[in-house]
This record gives structure tokens, sequence and C-alpha cells, in this order.
């Protein structure tokens, strides 16, 4: 699976959001962890407990060499191999939109994870918007350079979009943190206009049972 992280680790906001909730001693399932850069940090600067979960055998002789434990899996399987709350935190990067079944993966980490964290490309923003009203195209930016026809990205959510995906498989969110390419004021106003992306944090309500 191509990885919208790996364009630019070094300047991924979301991953600085995503780091800031791990302590010490954490446990995290980073699913479709690249490289493993990521998870290195937190494994370094967090002196967190990490695993991470790719498919692509490149990418996981990178993690490897990062000296980071990784499992390879499709993603769009089901995680059977993680009990349930056995991570403090699973994080899904920037990966949803390639996904077959974003619902389901959803619903998966709130059940292995006491919290998870989603980060994905907000296709609301009124940088797109624009693009496909006057152009006629599908959008392209910094975030998504590729060409329609061999863009890894299948679907197309807007943060209103998830937003409702969490009140239908009865998940809460406990922290919403929309990230500004420009207008900061404005983003933290109208998220599902003017943000480029956004990260959930995620956590399933006590008693409600996995679909």
């Amino acid at each position: 699976m191509r990885k919208a992280r790996d364009l630019d680790q070094n300047r991924r906001r979301d991953l600085e959001i995503i780091s800031s909730l791990v302590s010490p001693g954490d446990r995290v399932l980073d699913l479709g962890c690249g490289d493993g850069v990521f998870l290195r940090h937190l494994k370094e600067d967090r002196q967190a407990q990490v695993m991470g979960m790719e498919i692509d055998p490149e990418s996981i002789y990178r993690c490897i060499a990062n000296g980071v434990p990784v499992v390879q899996r499709d993603l769009d399987g089901d995680l059977s191999f993680a009990e349930d709350g056995s991570y403090d935190l699973v994080v899904l990067s920037q990966t949803i939109q390639e996904m077959r079944r974003p619902d389901q993966i959803v619903d998966q980490i709130v059940r292995v994870g006491k919290l998870a964290a989603v980060s994905f490309i907000n296709f609301g923003h009124w940088g797109c918007r624009v693009q496909v009203c006057f152009s006629g195209r599908m959008p392209r930016s910094s975030q998504m350079p590729y060409q329609w026809f061999d863009t890894p990205n299948i679907h197309f959510g807007t943060i209103r979009d998830f937003r409702a995906l969490c009140e239908r498989l009865g998940i809460t969110i406990v922290q919403e943190t929309p990230i500004a390419a420009r207008f900061p004021r404005l983003t933290k106003w109208f998220p599902n206009l003017f943000a480029v992306s956004c990260v959930f944090v995620l956590e399933r309500k006590s008693g409600s049972a996995v679909k």
C-alpha cells in the first residue's frame, strides 16, 4: 500500500499531534506503518512499546532496519490477532482513504485500542471544491499528488462524513483536531471547509458491541 506519510513525513502535523497522545510505556499499534520511522520516534522519544502492521515487503525491511517490530498483514483484513483493549493507542494515519471498507477497520481499532487515532485528508477542503467546480477534474494538491487513474485513494471522505460514520458505529469522538494549511481561525470555526486534514481520537462507547 502506497503511503501518503512517505511523501513528507518530517512535516506531518498529524503525526506530531498523535505523538503527543503517547505516554511512556504505552503500547502502540500503527496500522500501515510504512518504514517504521514514526514508531521508532515513539520508541526512542516516548519510551513506547511499539508494533507495526504493514503489507509492503520493502517497507517491512525498512521497519526491521529501524528496529521496529512489524507484522505483515493486509489492513483490509481483520485484527483478530489482537485482543480487546490490548493496546493503549491504535494509529491509522492517512491510510483510511485507501481501504476497501473504512467502516470495518474503524470498528476494529476501537476494539483493539483503548484509544484510536485516525488522521485523513479532508476532501471537503475548499481547494478541492474549487478544483472540481471550475476545472471539472479531480483535485490534486501536495497531499494528493496523484492522478485520478493512479491514486491509491479509493474513498473521498470529509470531516462531516467521518463524524457521521462514528455516530453510526456508536463510537465516541474524544478529540477532534483540524489541521490548517492557512486561515487557522477559519479552520477552527469551519473545519470541514478549511482544514486540509484532521486527527480524530476515538474510543468505543461503554457497553457497545463490535459489529
